[in-house]
């Protein structure tokens, strides 16, 4: 801010920043745009267009550099004091109600109002025939003919001599509009404002905008954000009334409660943001979006139907399907139905329905959402009945329904916002598929249960498996790989979630670009956690090789592992010798480490457990229950990890990431 206003033009108007016209160039380089209505307004300067990169430089770098919260209205000041033309520009004033066609004829940056008059001749639109010159007069007059910058769009020039106006007011209407809080004045000023508040926000507003959050996400951070508002709001009326009365009456004591009250809720809004802002955590918490749909329960008939996809119908395909599916061993005649895709067959199933889909690739521009207990299958191999969505959307498959099968099948997913598969409630079954991810893959969300067997998953910009707290994951013989991370395990100690329930046996899980298996924990579970496990095991973690190394008790040294003369099984110190034969070394140094692997997130994921359990037994002693029931006290994480194999994890078998 107090670059001198010279050198901030000379850089400002640079060929590598094109979000700021030079003056040493003639003509603008902002684009222009016809205002919308009946009226024939003039032209005005097309700003609303910005790139990310461009809002977040000036920003950063010429309007909010390094200032604190409370700071902000006077580094905003100084900013459009050196950049703003003091007169001499027409404006479009935008209300509600109302647009007019102004005169600048002064700035007051301290108030961020502009000083206008009616133009000649008199432009106005409105909702009604009400503001007529005179009218309009007497309300600038009311007003003493200052107007709030962010209200005025700036009349399009050709001579480029106002384009740093038109865009600095543009950066101060975006910021009061999308990334200002009424709250933030308050804030502590410890920390860099923009780091903390604006850059999040900025990023969180632009994701929405490439469609990289989820629309349910998306609204439940505008419901936040509404409601927070209104509570802060609340919550200041509470306040100025108590400090207006220096009486202490009984009246102001349950005035101060009810505050306290608000403030609380406040509080635990506006973390709720910060979570939805941070492009790390936005994830981790997850939303309930799909709680609300319903079951439609047995038919009427209570007939249970099959239905039948076929891409093609042929008589010998027709016989092989009476033969394999269509005649059950029951005496019963079953309903068959026939349709054209499988997502109309989806949507037909009532509770109990099967759905046969014959080989073929199935294109479909919908979400598949089973809240019955329905069964799913390919008739063939999945790379021979494939499903692949078409188009841009949240979800892929949703399943709430009580015991869900799907098998045999291979799912394609393009240009996605969510993950592939979204298990909300019940049980989801998923056997003998592929799984070909665009985002996150598998989720697995609190109080869902998930079996998957014999399947493949690949290609997760996310974690290949994301179990969520209160949750039940069995993955047995499966291929995850080629993702940002394998499985990602989230458990929080947290009163409202359980620990999730873990079984994994035999997976191969490999070439991921993190972790084969990470934990995400909050970091005051540090300290407790490790101190648990002292003596048990020790994480060593190399950056430089990403190798992660087991050391029992009684071991003063780590082994090392990329010594081609140390000991393939460097924990048992009592060995006697070394292998030196260079392919026996290999192979054992293998296998001790899918061992190590599977010992690992075993331990880890159980010494979390066991402090969440510790705290979840406190909170019932503090409550008075000193003898309370195994099946109520009893929080731990059921965990079952063997026969794993990890290859090519980019930072190894297992890791954790703390929040």
């Amino acid at each position: 801010p107090d670059v001198p206003r010279e050198d901030a033009e000379s850089d400002w108007s640079g060929d590598s920043w094109s979000d700021y016209g030079s003056r040493d160039k003639p003509g603008t380089t902002l684009g222009r745009t016809v205002p919308d209505g009946n009226v024939l307004f003039p032209d005005i300067f097309h700003t609303d267009h910005l790139l990310f990169y461009e809002r977040f430089r000036a920003y950063q770098d010429y309007i909010l550099a390094d200032c604190k919260a409370s700071e902000v209205k006077q580094f905003i000041a100084e900013y459009l004091g050196k950049v703003l033309e003091p007169s001499g520009w027409q404006a479009i004033w935008r209300t509600d109600v109302f647009e007019v066609l102004v005169g600048v004829v002064g700035v007051n940056c301290s108030t961020l109002k502009a000083v206008v008059q009616l133009s000649e001749p008199f432009l106005c639109e409105s909702q009604d025939s009400s503001f007529t010159l005179e009218s309009m007069q007497e309300l600038l007059e009311l007003k003493e003919h200052q107007i709030l910058l962010q209200e005025l769009w700036v009349v399009y020039d050709e001579s480029g001599e106002f384009d740093q106006t038109a865009l600095a007011i543009e950066h101060v209407r975006f910021f009061y509009r999308c990334l200002w809080r009424t709250w933030d004045e308050e804030e502590e000023d410890e920390f860099d404002y923009f780091v903390r508040c604006v850059e999040p926000r900025l990023r969180l507003h632009y994701d929405v905008l490439e469609h990289r959050v989820p629309s349910g996400l998306v609204a439940d951070y505008q419901n936040l954000l509404s409601e927070c508002e209104e509570l802060y709001e609340k919550f200041l009326n509470v306040r100025n009334s108590i400090s207006s009365n220096d009486s202490d009456s009984e009246a102001e004591n349950v005035s101060m409660v009810e505050g306290l009250k608000l403030y609380d809720k406040v509080e635990h809004l506006k973390q709720k943001l910060k979570l939805i802002e941070n492009p790390l955590l936005r994830y981790v918490f997850g939303y309930q979006k799909y709680g609300s749909l319903q079951a439609k329960g047995l038919r009427p008939t209570g007939a249970k139907v099959t239905h039948v996809v076929p891409c093609t119908m042929t008589a010998s395909l027709l016989q092989l399907l009476a033969r394999d599916k269509l005649c059950p061993e029951s005496c019963e005649d079953p309903e068959i139905q026939f349709h054209r895709d499988p997502l109309a067959a989806v949507n037909a199933c009532y509770e109990g329905d099967r759905v046969i889909i014959c080989p073929g690739h199935y294109v479909v521009d919908g979400v598949f959402c089973i809240a019955d207990s329905v069964e799913l299958e390919g008739y063939g191999l999945p790379d021979d009945v494939v499903i692949e969505k078409q188009g841009k959307g949240d979800n892929f498959f949703d399943c709430t329904g009580a015991n869900v099968k799907i098998s045999s099948l291979k799912l394609v997913q393009h240009d996605a916002v969510e993950g592939i598969l979204n298990v909300h409630h019940g049980k989801t079954t998923l056997e003998n598929c592929v799984l070909q991810c665009e985002t996150t893959g598998i989720t697995v969300r609190t109080s869902a249960e998930l079996l998957m067997k014999n399947s493949d998953l690949y290609g997760a910009k996310g974690a290949g498996v994301e179990i969520y707290p209160g949750s039940a994951c069995t993955l047995l013989h499966n291929g995850i790989h080629h993702c940002k991370e394998g499985v990602l395990v989230k458990n929080f100690l947290d009163e409202d979630y359980d620990a999730p329930k873990i079984t994994m046996v035999n997976n191969m899980i490999h070439n991921n670009e993190g972790y084969g298996v990470v934990l995400v924990r909050p970091s005051e579970m540090k300290d407790a956690s490790a101190q648990r496990t002292k003596g048990i095991f020790l994480f060593v973690e190399e950056a430089s090789k990403s190798l992660v190394s087991l050391v029992y008790p009684g071991n003063t040294q780590p082994a090392q592992a990329g010594d081609e003369t140390a000991c393939a099984e460097g924990s048992r110190q009592d060995q006697p010798g070394c292998v030196t034969d260079e392919l026996e070394l290999y192979e054992r140094a293998e296998t001790s480490e899918q061992a190590e692997g599977n010992s690992e997130i075993a331990n880890a994921l159980g010494a979390t457990s066991a402090k969440k359990s510790r705290i979840h037994k406190k909170r019932l002693s503090d409550l008075g229950f000193t003898e309370a029931d195994d099946n109520v006290i009893s929080q731990e994480m059921f965990v079952s990890v063997e026969g794993n194999q990890f290859k090519w994890n980019g930072k190894g078998s297992f890791g954790t990431f703390l929040f």
